[in-house]
Formats: structure tokens, C-alpha cells, sequence
């Protein structure tokens, strides 16, 4: 066909245009999605990690009850699925979600509440190896700060793969689909959560001008942003979600997200020596927290703000769990913790960095001359630097006066790293609401 012949064509096509497009649209418009009117807040979050080798825990026809707890509430959820770490689709027969019955810490549910979620209009659903998944949304009643309940049903035989290890909080596996059933015969109890990495809200509060001015805040960091008594929800952040809902806090809800990680390194992924016994634990530490950061905090619903505590594990696992080649100075965390705030300020985030706590004595092994010079040369380059767009002090909130390179002993877990409920609690005492209003 000439070149002639073409225009001619097309000029004979666009004259009946107007009927082609009215024939069209109709069928056009009814594959859209409708708009959503008000957008999704965070309202409790977990960081996935892969399994190692020796991990090899399947499920095949069991559901998974697990409990998540809240920090803001809504009229309205969404929960976000994860099959980022496995090798093969993982095929979910079943969703529901339910407020824990009230007076219990097992796994009943409010059968009232009880609600089935769906993807795409279908209750089952089949996520790709290396994705995740957002649910439909569910009308349902979400209180603040209270415990919710997710069931998940896997009818093939399943691998373990997308896991949160470290959850503290007591998880029920049992026969069969029973994710419907007010209660549940447990066959096993796990303190892991398997691939649920988020809940999101509607938020009920609207702002003045009637549009949803809620928005998260991400804690990212490692065991000491993720440790809690088991079942008690007195993480850090917890303990902050708490203060952000009384006195002096801000008029909008903000979610706290909890995205810290055990073992976790800024500027590496885990690397056990070759012959380590951590070669048996280490994969659960997770990716850096460069390479999760686009995952784990930028991709949260309504994230307006992260608060970064890292770099304990980055100067005590070389030696430890990982090679001494992997040694670093403050000026790698330095370098690496500037790279979180180049990133978040890209994507106009607001974003905290903590100093980095004492660990003297310490009984994993972390504490040496050396590595306390290099935490205190990166907590005053913090202090100075104006780089942050705020300081968090959690060393001042809980070093000891009479030696700042040691906890203090009311807030000492017992191992001279970590910290107890009450060091837990004045960490969040240590954040200042001012920066969420």
C-alpha cells in the first residue's frame, strides 16, 4: 500500500470516529477501576526475610491464624500479602480477617466481625515468585491499638519462605480451612508471621478540609526497633503509637510501622563464614537495609516519615557472624546512613536518624574499643551535621551517667544490648511528637 493509499485510509477511518469512540467508551469505562476517594495509611507493618537452607517448614492444607495489632484505627482495610522471597507461586484458597475476641490472647475471633477478603474480586488468590499482593478493600470497624486477626488458608504443599522470624507474638497453625471458625484447634504454635508484611486503613479522622490527613511513620532498624516481650506489644514503636494518640500529640492520626528486623546491618546482607553455626539463622537477619529500604519504606502507605536506628550489627557481626573483612568505620555508616536520607528526601519524605546505643560488655561478643569509637564518632557526626531532619537521642535516653558507654541498669534487658520493656518505653518517650504535627 502507497503511502497515498495509507492517509487515504486513515482519513476514511477518522471520519467515523465519533461513532467508533462512542461504540468503544462504554466497554472502556466499565474495565476501569473507580477511583478511590480517600487514600490507604499503614497502620501495622513487619519486614519479611528469606529462610536458609536447613529451614524447611511447608504447610499444606493448615491455615495460619496470626495476630497483628494496630496502631490507628479506620473504617476500612486492606492487608498486604508477600511471596517476595519464594521460588514458586505461592496459591493462598482463603482470606479472612477478624478482631481478636475480646478478653482473650489466643487465637478466637469476634465472629461478628469476621469478614472475607478478597484480590480482584476473588476470595483465592496466587502470588507470583518475588511479588507481593494488596487485597480488596474490606469495610470493617479497625479500633487503634488493638490486636486483629488474619487467617490464611494454603491448600498445596507450601515452603516457608517469606517469613518474619522474629515476631514475639504467639501464631496458630492448624488442619485443614477452618479460617472461618470462631476458634481454632491448634496443631502448633509459632512466634513467626508468614507472609503477612502490612495492614493498611482507611483512617476514620478526616482533616479540616474533609480529605484524610493521616499518614505512617517507618521504624526502621534492627532487634532493638523489632524486640518485645512475647505477646506484650511494647516494642519502641508500639510504645510511641501510644504517645502519638494522647497529650501533645499531633491532630491527624499517624500509624507507626514497625520495620525493624533482628540482625539486620545497614551496608550488608548477612554472610555467614563458611562452617558458622549461623549459616542455620543468619538468612532471617534480611536484606541491608540499602537494598530493603525502597520495599520496606517507601512503598508503605501514607509514609510521610522514617526514623532510622541502625548500625549496631554493622560494627559487632564482623567477627561475630560475619567475615572481619566485613569491618567497617564510622565513615561507611556515615556514608551509608546518607544514602538513606538522599532517598527518602527524593520521595519528600521527612526522615530521623537515632544514635546508636551502648552495648559495653555486651555478651554477644559487639563491644571493643574500637567499635565504641566508631559509634561515638558516628553519633557526633549526627548530633552536628544537620544532615537528618532530626536527631533522635536514644544513647542519652538510656547510657548509664556514671559510664555513657554502658546501658543504664533499669533499662537492660540482660545482655547489655538490648533493652527491657521500661528502656523500650523511654526510647519512645525520647521521640519528639512536635516532629508529627
Amino acid at each position: 500500500m502507497t503511502f497515498l493509499a495509507i492517509r487515504q485510509r486513515l482519513s476514511a477511518l477518522l471520519a467515523g470516529g465519533l461513532l467508533l469512540g462512542a461504540a468503544l467508551a462504554p466497554a472502556a469505562s466499565a474495565q476501569a477501576p473507580a477511583p478511590e476517594p480517600t487514600s490507604w495509611t499503614g497502620t501495622w507493618a513487619t519486614a519479611p526475610t528469606a529462610v536458609p537452607g536447613s529451614d524447611t517448614t511447608t504447610f499444606r492444607d493448615r491455615t495460619i491464624r496470626q495476630i497483628v495489632h494496630t496502631s490507628i484505627a479506620g473504617n476500612a482495610l486492606r492487608i498486604r500479602l508477600s511471596n517476595e522471597f519464594g521460588t514458586q507461586p505461592l496459591k493462598i484458597g482463603e482470606v479472612r480477617v477478624a478482631r481478636r475476641a475480646a478478653g482473650t490472647d489466643a487465637s478466637a475471633i469476634d465472629p461478628a466481625t469476621d469478614r472475607a477478603v478478597t484480590f480482584s474480586g476473588r476470595s483465592s488468590v496466587t502470588i507470583p515468585a518475588g511479588a507481593p499482593a494488596v487485597s480488596d478493600p474490606v469495610t470493617l470497624r479497625v479500633p487503634a491499638r488493638s490486636d486483629m486477626v488474619v487467617s490464611l488458608y494454603l491448600p498445596e504443599r507450601t515452603p516457608g519462605s517469606t517469613v518474619n522470624s522474629f515476631a514475639s507474638q504467639r501464631n496458630y497453625v492448624a488442619a485443614g480451612n477452618v479460617s472461618g471458625e470462631a476458634e481454632i484447634e491448634a496443631e502448633s504454635v509459632t512466634q513467626r508471621w508468614y507472609f503477612l508484611t502490612g495492614v493498611s486503613v482507611r483512617a476514620a479522622s478526616p482533616g479540616p478540609s474533609g480529605g484524610n490527613r493521616a499518614s505512617a511513620v517507618v521504624a526502621l532498624g534492627d532487634s532493638i526497633t523489632a524486640d518485645t516481650t512475647l505477646d506484650s506489644n511494647h516494642r519502641w514503636s508500639d510504645f510511641l503509637a501510644k504517645r502519638l494518640q494522647g497529650p501533645g500529640g499531633p491532630r491527624h492520626p499517624v500509624g507507626v510501622l514497625n520495620k525493624g528486623i533482628s540482625g539486620n546491618r545497614l551496608l550488608r546482607d548477612p554472610n555467614p563464614p563458611a562452617g558458622h553455626p549461623a549459616e542455620a539463622y543468619a538468612a532471617y537477619f534480611g536484606e541491608s537495609a540499602l537494598k530493603r529500604f525502597d520495599r520496606d519504606v517507601a512503598a508503605q502507605p501514607g509514609v510521610r516519615h522514617v526514623l532510622v536506628l541502625l548500625g549496631v550489627n554493622d560494627l559487632g557481626h564482623p567477627g561475630t557472624v560475619a567475615p572481619l573483612s566485613e569491618k567497617v568505620t564510622a565513615q561507611h555508616l556515615i556514608d551509608g546512613h546518607r544514602q538513606l536520607i538522599a532517598r527518602a528526601h527524593e520521595r519528600g519524605l521527612r526522615i530521623y536518624g537515632a544514635t546508636i546505643t551502648p552495648f559495653k560488655d555486651d555478651t554477644l561478643g559487639f563491644y571493643t574499643p574500637e567499635n565504641a569509637a566508631a559509634r561515638g564518632a558516628f553519633n557526633h557526626w549526627l548530633r552536628t551535621s544537620g544532615e537528618y531532619d532530626a536527631v533522635i537521642d536514644f544513647d542519652a535516653a538510656l547510657r548509664d551517667p556514671a559510664d555513657p558507654e554502658r546501658l543504664l541498669a533499669a533499662y537492660d534487658s540482660g545482655d547489655h544490648l538490648h533493652t527491657n520493656d521500661a528502656g523500650r518505653e523511654a526510647m519512645a518517650r525520647a521521640v519528639p511528637l512536635r516532629l508529627f504535627r
